[in-house]
């Protein structure tokens, strides 16, 4: 696994699921092409879902704010094109 190199998942498919033009890609595909490519899978841990509580709040969506917690919690840092998340302090970052 190289180090630094996560992602979730359930984020492409949530996006997808919900129909969102912004995001349309398989997901399994997506995963395997990681995986196949050295990245770890960052998984939802308690620790992340209590963080969610330290964050301001900036906006509301609970699967924002966990990746946000992730970041804030890990070693990682957050990359997004979401004005709003980026508003966020710490390891986040507008591309």
């Amino acid at each position: 696994m190289k180090s630094s190199s996560s992602w979730n998942a359930w984020c492409p498919s949530w996006r997808r699921g919900l129909g969102r033009q912004d995001f349309q890609v398989d997901a399994r595909l997506l995963r395997r092409g990681l995986l196949d490519n050295g990245y770890g899978e960052l998984p939802i841990t308690s620790e992340h879902a209590v963080n969610t509580d330290h964050l301001p709040g900036l906006h509301k969506d609970p699967f924002d704010r966990i990746l946000i917690a992730q970041a804030n919690v890990g070693v990682i840092t957050l990359l997004t094109d979401d004005r709003r998340v980026a508003a966020y302090p710490g390891p986040v970052r507008k591309v």
